[in-house]
């Protein structure tokens, strides 16, 4: 059994096929990332998930993308815990950016990859290898346009009464403002990114209010400015995303990189299916 996984902050995506690429089952489990959650907690992700425990000995190879994953330590914490949850399985971990590439890339295409979800990344794919001139330092420092992002400048918006009343009000009757609830989620829960990312669904469903599309035009083009030129092929190649924010505001984004000369490619919102299709690829053919 092969497994093919895509995992963000938020959930993870899991896909099992048997020995002629053929689909066993598809599933899920919350997000697996190692830079905010421990060993206890991936365990008890994983062992949760009925089919993952039913058929953990039968795996032979395992496939895994994920958020967080894009140093060499993060990588062996990860594989450490799967080695020992799969037992029998070859174990391969990569970091979400090559789960995007493969899933949007066309074979020898120059791209610039960019993941906007819960977190965000920008990647330089030159055909055969990634390039990032950007060290992401995670969701407190960097993450510009992503989830976690919008839903920061939210709450701080909110305590400052930068939001219009209407529209705050709206807001407070969406979700828990309450002080302690909202520093016990912050501060003492685990995945406080995800938490965050949780307020970027009110600026989607609310795009056309302007308060909104000032928040995602500066968002935006804070990540084109810190992120995407920071490349110098930026005008010569597209530009592909993945994840919800790119996929849910793609009209806004296509907007807003035209204006800076840059063009929009392919827009997914999750790249599990295009990521098995590369893996049936190179395995089965």
């Amino acid at each position: 059994m092969i497994l093919i996984v895509d995992s963000g902050a938020t959930k993870s995506d899991w896909i099992a096929l048997d020995e002629d690429g053929d689909k066993l089952f598809i599933t899920k489990t919350l997000g697996l990332s190692p830079e905010v959650l421990s060993r206890e907690i991936i365990d008890e992700r994983l062992t949760n998930n009925f089919e993952l425990y039913k058929h953990r000995k039968e795996v032979t190879q395992l496939y895994f993308y994920g958020a967080g994953a894009g140093t060499e330590r993060m990588r062996k914490f990860l594989k450490d815990i799967f080695t020992d949850y799969f037992t029998n399985a070859k174990i391969t971990v990569k970091e979400d950016t090559y789960a995007a590439i493969y899933a949007t890339v066309s074979p020898d295409e120059q791209a610039i990859v960019c993941i906007l979800g819960t977190g965000s990344n920008c990647s330089y794919w030159d055909g055969k290898e990634l390039f990032q001139k950007v060290t992401s330092l995670g969701y407190i420092l960097m993450d510009d346009c992503s989830g976690n992002y919008f839903g920061r400048q939210l709450i701080r918006d909110y305590y400052y009464h930068k939001i219009p009343e209407k529209l705050a009000v709206k807001f407070a009757s969406e979700y828990d403002l309450e002080e302690d609830s909202v520093k016990n989620h912050l501060y003492k829960q685990p995945n406080p990114n995800t938490y965050l990312a949780t307020f970027a669904r009110f600026v989607i469903q609310n795009k056309d209010e302007e308060y909104s599309q000032k928040l995602i035009r500066k968002g935006m083009q804070l990540f084109i400015d810190n992120s995407i030129t920071q490349y110098e092929q930026a005008k010569e190649v597209p530009i592909h995303f993945i994840g919800s924010i790119a996929y849910y505001l793609q009209d806004e984004l296509k907007e807003i990189l035209a204006e800076n000369g840059l063009s929009l490619g392919k827009v997914l919102r999750r790249p599990i299916d295009g990521l098995v299709d590369y893996h049936k690829s190179i395995l089965f053919e």
